[in-house]
């Protein structure tokens, strides 16, 4: 496979050409972004007095670092991942995954046996226990006690189902009789408990349980219940574990009815459980729901329709505990089974036979397609439908309907938000996701709409006590009174526009979101682009808090803690908040103080650099958020959530860089070839001399010049590397593209190719060595732009679309969707059917244009890709092929959409490396890319 004369030619010149670079200090290697650690998500106590967060390379054994936020204690505990604080700050519990040389050095079987553990960590002393197979630990609320959940021990086989020696006859191994059944009954592994540790982390005392099923804790710090299913000896119950001294309290006992869902309500004084018949199947089993109260009274809801709980219904207490809110179903299905083939008068019966047939019946009016379907099912198996329990006047309420099927047990005073896609599913193929909301009364279970035909990403927001509905639609802040059902614009009065500027779809813009409600419904925040509005909920009264639109500033608020199972935050009148603001010109972000009520900010910190907030603590302002530029780690920072400026420094992990070169970004600006400006981030290589031309590698997507403070991800995948690259002495270059609907290939030729001339321009770029990178849609793009630009030296094209004409029916076998939403009312962007404008898929459609392609193409796909039909690939590649181009395809056998195998990435990225290498600065070809590499195949493991 040599590359034609033409491409010698073009890898000589750029060669010839290129300033002979100086080796930069610190050659950097893949085996060094192996080894490069990053941070996880930071977990902070609740009294903010410790963050720990896990610290993990890209290849190898993570490690958990526990910090105090004052800066004062630091431990670092080896092969510990995913902690957890209690909410004193006192102990981290952590997992202990198996190290990566086990995984590695184990077969299949070995592998599967292969399981996590736990160490537990007390900070003020360093002091470790350590637990072994373990599948789950939570802290109560309080943080006194730690609960250690095992994995259950594994059946042992029987004896006949061993493999027998050489020297054993069949008849010696011995069968399994009638006792033996009896003395052994088949349990579901559903039905399975396994053992549980409670542990009082002030005295050290331990309670051991065993077949336990669920537990859950009180938020008060009190109590815990337990459930107990041991089907062998027939014995189920509730208990009741009393914390301060682990002594446990039988509440409810059954022989016959195995105890499934669990819920305590917030001081202990309430358990509520479901009990179902332990004979019957798992899958068929109905349950009935149970309450008992500190005294040991038990009693159980009548459900006025009759419907019943199964395995999968779930159970929560309101926050007061007065209500219970659980999942429901009208009947539990009948599993079905096939018939099977019995005596000589089956293997002609039709019926039987015909339950062998592999067959999916798609019809045309199946409200999903049948991929769709298939990919729901177990989803819509497992899903429930929510009712609530008043306790006080022992009565149920059925929320959700078979019509309205999704509500979540939070609460907008006496109201849930409900939604539903039904009416929908079938426009879904063609039209995107759009659903009916709706609030649903907790006491009668009457629906009031509150927005029908909404896209169904764009949820509602409801006001504290269930008094407003604030969403954005046509351009325009609703707020709906619930009550009235009076509809009031917020924004009609005000000559600014509250739909997204950049929205470059063939659909609706969608708004810019909402911020808090204040906490008594006099009002809420509602963003544009740059400002922060606060709106007055009974005249639409409007205070502009912000200034940001004519500085380029989007602010937003920031630092509330949110707890995921609860309403949103709310804040109170007069409240000083802390803001975030983005500067769209310099692409830097600050921290200002915002007060509600009152126009006007105060600068907190505002540098060049990136900020991310990660985390607040729940009972304390304590704020940990990240500080990075290109060239400097986006390392840990605590600070009060108001006083940022006055930041401790936590990580020091940026002491990693220190021993390569790593090039630096600055922003550039041009315009393009439609007369718009556009920005994008150039990152110099290390070592850059001015005057000298670089070879460029080109990546891109939509919108990259936000990345222009961004530390790169340190990471081997299906993108290039750009430390990696800058190392090695390349210019890489990351444009903005603007597209227009219908033309979505047109667009971004003209972007790519004034953005690589303005490179040429400035004398950075060599203008015979050119590269260009993309992924997905990016590989889309890339693989179109060759055929209208010979401006690009060399192109890797990443899981592209090759052919709009027969990509727009294929199907996204990750969630069974049809892909013609995306062409007309998403990323695609023609905004037409294949109907209604053949031409325009044709148009930006590379394989057409194929033979007008000079520049090699590399092309990679997952022949399992769950996103884009791999055979898209298959296309572009057979395309080149016939028209006699310089191709080459990448076929990772089994691979998604993105790259997950560690060596297919690691394969990948030297490839794309030695092939861009080859081409932009005249490297010699690799073996592969001279002679290909013919089909083998190798001796599979035992």
């Amino acid at each position: 496979m040599k590359p034609s004369a033409l491409f010698c030619a073009l890898a000589s010149a750029a060669s010839l050409s290129l300033p002979a670079l100086a080796a930069p200090s610190g050659n950097m290697q893949v085996q060094d972004i192996m080894k490069f650690e990053s941070l996880k998500k930071p977990v902070i106590a609740d009294n903010g007095s410790l963050v720990a967060v896990e610290v993990a390379p890209d290849r190898g054994d993570s490690r958990t670092l526990v910090h105090s936020t004052t800066g004062k204690r630091q431990l670092s505990v080896a092969g510990a991942s995913k902690p957890v604080v209690s909410a004193d700050g006192r102990y981290v519990a952590m997992v202990l995954e198996p190290s990566l040389l086990e995984k590695e050095t184990s077969d299949a079987k070995a592998r599967k046996k292969l399981k996590d553990g736990m160490v537990l960590v007390e900070v003020a002393t360093g002091k470790e226990q350590r637990f072994s197979r373990v599948k789950e630990f939570t802290f109560n609320d309080a943080g006194t006690v730690l609960a250690v959940w095992f994995e259950a021990e594994e059946d042992k086989k029987d004896k006949a189902d061993d493999k027998a020696p050489d020297n054993a006859s069949v008849a010696e191994a011995k069968p399994q009789t009638a006792e033996d059944n009896l003395k052994k009954p088949k349990v579901d592994k559903a039905d399975k408990g396994s053992p549980l540790t409670l542990i009082a982390l002030n005295s050290g005392k331990q309670l051991e349980l065993q077949d336990i099923t669920a537990y859950a804790f009180d938020k008060k710090g009190k109590s815990a219940a337990v459930l107990v299913n041991d089907v062998a000896q027939a014995k189920h119950q509730l208990l009741s574990v009393t914390l301060s001294d682990l002594s446990q309290q039988q509440k409810y006992s059954s022989e016959s009815e195995q105890l499934g869902a669990l819920a305590i309500n917030h001081d202990g004084s309430h358990i509520a459980f479901s009990a179902g018949v332990a004979a019957d199947k798992v899958d068929e089993r109905q349950y009935r729901l149970g309450l008992v109260n500190d005294k040991g009274d038990v009693r159980f809801a009548m459900h006025p329709d009759a419907w019943v709980l199964n395995q999968y219904s779930q159970l929560s207490f309101s926050e007061d505990g007065e209500r219970l809110y659980f999942g429901t179903v009208p009947e539990v299905s009948k599993v079905l089974s096939l018939q099977k083939f019995s005596d000589e008068a089956s293997l002609y019966d039709t019926a039987t036979i015909r339950d062998s047939r592999g067959l999916k019946l798609w019809h045309g009016d199946d409200p999903r397609i049948k991929p769709h379907e298939i990919k729901t099912y177990d989803k819509l198996k497992k899903q429930t439908l929510l009712a609530v329990w008043h306790l006080a006047g022992n009565q149920v309420v059925q929320l959700a309907t078979p019509e309205v099927p999704e509500a979540k047990p939070i609460e907008y005073g006496r109201f849930v938000l409900g939604s539903s896609s039904e009416p929908y599913l079938k426009e879904i193929t063609w039209a995107g996701f759009y659903s009916d909301f709706y609030l649903i009364d907790t006491l009668s279970g009457e629906r009031t709409a509150v927005a029908l035909r909404q896209p169904s990403n764009s949820e509602p927001n409801i006001s504290p006590y269930g008094r407003y509905a604030a969403y954005f639609r046509e351009g325009q802040v609703q707020l709906l009174n619930v009550a009235s059902k009076q509809l009031r614009v917020l924004n009609a009065n005000l000559d600014v526009p509250f739909a997204d500027e950049d929205h470059d779809y063939p659909s609706d813009a969608p708004g810019y979101g909402f911020g808090p409600w204040l906490a008594d419904e006099s009002g809420l925040l509602v963003y544009d682009k740059y400002d922060i509005w606060q709106f007055a909920a009974a005249d639409a009264k409007a205070l502009k808090l912000t200034s940001g639109r004519d500085k380029g500033i989007s602010y937003r608020v920031e630092g509330l803690y949110q707890d995921k199972n609860q309403a949103p935050a709310t804040v109170n009148t007069s409240q000083s908040l802390l803001v975030k603001g983005y500067n769209e010109r310099t692409k830097a972000d600050g921290f200002y103080r915002v007060t509600l009520g009152k126009d006007g900010l105060k600068t907190l910190h505002a540098k060049e650099e990136k900020l991310s907030v990660l985390g607040r603590a729940k009972h304390a302002d304590t704020l940990v958020f990240s500080r990075e530029r290109y060239d400097r780690f986006p390392d840990l920072y605590s600070a009060d959530v108001l006083e940022v400026d006055d930041a401790r420094r936590l990580t020091e992990l940026d002491a990693q860089r220190s021993k390569f070169g790593w090039g630096k970004a600055e922003l550039v600006h041009w315009t393009n070839t439609d007369g718009k400006p556009l920005d994008g981030v150039l990152i110099k290589p290390a070592g850059y001399e001015a005057g000298k031309r670089y070879p460029v590698l080109v990546y891109f997507y939509r919108f990259m010049s936000d990345r222009l403070h961004a530390f790169p991800s340190m990471n081997i995948n299906h993108r290039p590397n750009f430390a990696w690259y800058a190392n090695q002495g390349y210019a890489i270059f990351l444009p903005d593209i603007r597209f227009e609907v219908g033309y979505p290939g047109n667009s971004s030729v003209q972007a790519l190719t004034s953005g690589v001339q303005k490179l040429i321009e400035m004398g950075i770029a060599e203008p015979t060595a050119v590269g260009i990178q993309g992924h997905s849609w990016g590989g889309y793009q890339t693989a179109f732009a060759v055929t209208q630009t010979h401006i690009f030296a060399a192109a890797v094209t990443g899981a592209p679309v090759g052919n709009m004409t027969s990509a727009y029916s294929g199907i996204r076998h990750g969630t069974g969707l049809a892909r013609q939403f995306q062409y007309e009312t998403g990323q695609s962007r023609i905004g037409e059917s294949l109907m209604q404008a053949p031409l325009k898929y044709v148009e930006n459609s590379p394989v057409f244009y194929a033979d007008r392609i000079k520049t090699p193409m590399m092309i990679m796909f997952g022949d399992k890709d769950d996103a884009v039909p791999w055979e898209q690939g298959v296309e572009l590649y057979l395309a080149m092929r016939r028209a006699g181009k310089d191709v080459v395809l990448l076929q990772y056998e089994g691979e998604p959409h993105h790259l997950k195998q560690y060596g297919n990435k690691l394969d990948y990225s030297i490839r794309m490396k030695e092939y861009f290498d080859h081409y932009l600065k005249g490297a010699k070809a690799p073996a592969w890319l001279e002679q290909g590499e013919p089909y083998r195949e190798y001796a599979k493991e035992d």
